[in-house]
Order: structure tokens, then C-alpha cells, then sequence
């Protein structure tokens, strides 16, 4: 299953935003450029927070377009974890198979071992003001975990962590991204971490989202726009 944007173009006001080819499944893919240019964008178009003026975007061939986000098959990490502060860790990864929380006991069971495949076994009473950043971003992992989405965004989930959190996270990430065969797409301004985690990288400059291209060889010969946002 791939990830087409098929003539995808999105316009408001003065900032025009386009995307024109394929992601293959179960690529880990390192989403870079300059702050404005559009990665966040993607992000919000894929994920249904934001609608194309024109064009589409097809996964496995069918258009996510009418679906609502919640339809989509999509999850999504923000850096703030988006973890409610007065639920257990065990309730807010509950929260991916059922946002009322009425689980049943094998859903209960679910939820325990997502919080244990992250390192969180036994922690699962405690509230997110009692767990560290790195065991808030696990939780939010977990929840991801249990929802077994084919497409995994991450928007900056990890800009806030200290280099050696950051690289346990990203590690965990992709071993969850390998058991599951889902498809990442990570927006980074670390280009260490692009190298770290991702097998291709997609350019997002002046609101153009450039093809997939091999990591390596993106770092290797950088195009002008990676040049100037590498510095």
C-alpha cells in the first residue's frame, strides 16, 4: 500500500502548497525545510485537518478525501504528546480504542501489554504530571501502538528532548514502524535525526513538496533548498 499525492495543491491567501508523487509502504520518511515552507501542511492534509483546493491523496488507491480524520488511517504525534493531564496513562492510551473509555476486559488486557511493549509495564495508573518526558511520550506511543494505523505522522514529536531521550525515542519508533509496517512521515529541523531515523527524505521548500529521495544521498548532493536550510 503506497501514499500518492496525485496533483495535490492547497491555497490560501497568498501561500500556494503542492505535492506530486508517491511514498512507498512502510518507508520511514524524514520531512524537511525552512520554518513556513509547508511540512506541517502535509502533515495537516494527510491526517484530514486541512482540505486540497485541488487534487487528492489516495492510500492503497482510495481517495482519503471524503473521509473525516478520524476515519482516516492515520495517526498523528504533536510535541506536546496531546495527553489529557487528568487521565491515567492507562486512559489516554484507552483513548485509541475508545474515546468514551468503556473498554472491555480484552481491550483493558490491549492496553496493558501497548503500555508494557513501551516500557511502561506497572505505570499504568499514573498521571501524566508523574511520568518523565520521555514515559509521556511513550504513553502517547502506546496509544499509537493500539490503534495499528498504516500511516504514522510525527510532528516533531521529539523537539523538546534532550539528544539521548530524543534518540531512544526515534529508535522506538522505528521498531514499532518495522513490527507494523506502517508508513512514517516525520517532520524534523534536526538533520541528525533525519539520518538517524529515516530510509528517504522529502523537501518542503516555497511551498512545493519535492519526491522521496534516499536519505544518504539527499545529505550527499543536498538541492539549494536543503543547502540553505542545512546551513
Amino acid at each position: 500500500m503506497s501514499l500518492r499525492f496525485d496533483g495535490l495543491e492547497a491555497v490560501w491567501d497568498d501561500f500556494i502548497f503542492s505535492a506530486d508523487f508517491d511514498v512507498p509502504a512502510g518507508a520511514p520518511v524524514a520531512v524537511m525545510g525552512p520554518s513556513g515552507s509547508g511540512k506541517t501542511t502535509l502533515l495537516s492534509l494527510v491526517a484530514g485537518f486541512l482540505t486540497p483546493t485541488r487534487g487528492r491523496i489516495l492510500w492503497d488507491g482510495r481517495d482519503l478525501g471524503p473521509l473525516p480524520p478520524g476515519a482516516r488511517p492515520v495517526s498523528i504525534l504533536f510535541q506536546d504528546q496531546n495527553l489529557f493531564p487528568h487521565l491515567t496513562a492507562a486512559q489516554n492510551v484507552g483513548l485509541g480504542l475508545r474515546p468514551d473509555l468503556r473498554l472491555s476486559p480484552a481491550q483493558r488486557h490491549s492496553v496493558e501489554g501497548a503500555l508494557a511493549a513501551v516500557g511502561l509495564e506497572g505505570l499504568g495508573a499514573r498521571r501524566p504530571a508523574q511520568l518523565s518526558g520521555g514515559q509521556q511520550g511513550r504513553v502517547a506511543l502506546a496509544r499509537v501502538l493500539l490503534r495499528e494505523r498504516p500511516l504514522l505522522l510525527l510532528d516533531e514529536a521529539f523537539a523538546a528532548l534532550g539528544p539521548a531521550l530524543k534518540d531512544e525515542m526515534l529508535d522506538l519508533v522505528g521498531s514499532i514502524a518495522d513490527r507494523s509496517g506502517a508508513t512514517v512521515l516525520m517532520v524534523t529541523h534536526d538533520p541528525a535525526d533525519a539520518r538517524r531515523f529515516a530510509e528517504l527524505g522529502i523537501v518542503v521548500a516555497d511551498g512545493r513538496a519535492h519526491p522521496p529521495q534516499e536519505i544518504g544521498a539527499l545529505f550527499a548532493d543536498p538541492p539549494a533548498a536543503l543547502r540553505a536550510w542545512l546551513g
